[in-house]
């Protein structure tokens, strides 16, 4: 889960139930807000201009010269402005870029790592998505823990709105995909190991089993896309970059299960999403996989492929377990909403506001 989700996510849960706090969203003159709420009696939006260099300049230089009234400033980021004179506070989703730094290009990882503790530590407040998470803040930037807040991100109802009508059968078809597969959703990356899964996958006998990894190209890809050829199975892994928001439940709801076997996750928002539409999850015993999951998912260690092979055939060969595990997962997601972390995340603002 990106910021980018995260900030939507909480700004639409602000503006549904708070009618209480009045809310000033600073924007750059080149966003326009179409997509978030109106502007209201206590919700308003301010352009703040020039874009470039927009947290480093112009909003510090805005807040100099405008001096607005704020109870306080809430950047739902790694990043603070500098000079900021209200008491502020910050969102770190994960602190991925710290252990991954060859994912990432030389100035960004710079930018991200000294940013990013500049802002952690200047700032009252931080929030993040995971007890993991949280651990990792504490460890690696020296922070009381007192300074750091856990709310876990909701989910929402992945709908099928363009494609509704259309049957499971269609729009398995319309990419290729028959009716027994296991499922990746992910960024092809290497810290979502997927080398490793394909390696496990290969190693499965059934013939008719394909894996179908949805995803988008990260960094550092190359590998992964040679992987099925290495270990055997190039006609029976399949990728796919193309899959809308409204088309993924149908794959989901179809697969034999949803695999995960990541190295390091802000939380695993797959894993939910896979649980809301009745698919059995196996993923990762480290880092937050095990704070999405619950007792509703088996977890392998990822470094261990013999590990994944026998968990993935544990779910295929078991229709008990998978009933078991669906009905566990139903209940797994009923402890996460937006609403939720939108009001746990205001408590601790007003806190920090004095209010």
């Amino acid at each position: 889960m990106g910021s980018g989700v995260y900030t939507y996510e909480l700004l639409n849960s602000f503006y549904d139930f708070d009618e209480k706090n009045e809310y000033t969203v600073f924007l750059p003159p080149n966003v326009i807000p179409s997509d978030l709420p109106k502007e209201k009696n206590n919700w308003h939006y301010q352009l703040v201009g020039p874009a470039k260099l927009w947290t480093m300049y112009s909003l510090p230089k805005f807040f100099f010269v405008s001096k607005p009234k704020l109870d306080i400033f809430f950047s739902p980021t790694h990043y603070l402005p500098p000079f900021i004179l209200y008491p502020s506070a910050i969102s770190i989703l994960d602190l991925s870029f710290l252990y991954f730094k060859s994912n990432f290009t030389l100035k960004d990882f710079w930018q991200l790592k000294l940013w990013s503790e500049w802002s952690a530590k200047s700032c009252r407040q931080i929030f993040t998505i995971s007890q993991a998470s949280k651990d990792d803040i504490i460890n690696l930037y020296q922070l009381p823990e007192n300074k750091i807040a856990v709310t876990y991100p909701g989910i929402k109802e992945l709908k099928n709105l363009r494609i509704k009508e259309l049957s499971m059968n269609k729009v398995l078809e319309k990419y290729g995909i028959n009716h027994n597969y296991i499922l990746f959703v992910g960024t092809v990356q290497p810290r979502k190991n997927i080398v490793k899964l394909i390696e496990a996958f290969s190693k499965i006998t059934d013939k008719d089993l394909e894996l179908v990894i949805i995803g988008r190209s990260g960094w550092m890809y190359e590998e992964i896309y040679a992987a099925p050829k290495k270990f055997g199975v190039e006609q029976k892994v399949k990728f796919l970059d193309s899959v809308s928001d409204e088309e993924l439940p149908y794959f989901y709801k179809n697969a034999a299960c949803f695999v995960l076997p990541s190295l390091y996750e802000g939380f695993g928002m797959p894993i939910l999403e896979a649980m809301q539409n009745g698919c059995p999850v196996v993923t990762s015993n480290v880092s937050s996989m095990p704070e999405a999951g619950g007792n509703a998912a088996l977890y392998v260690d990822p470094s261990n492929v013999g590990d994944i092979l026998n968990k993935i055939k544990m779910v295929i060969s078991d229709p008990k377990l998978q009933k078991e595990m669906i009905k566990k997962g139903y209940e797994q997601v009923k402890k996460f909403s937006w609403e939720k972390t939108a009001r746990e995340t205001l408590k601790v603002l007003e806190q920090v506001a004095g209010k």
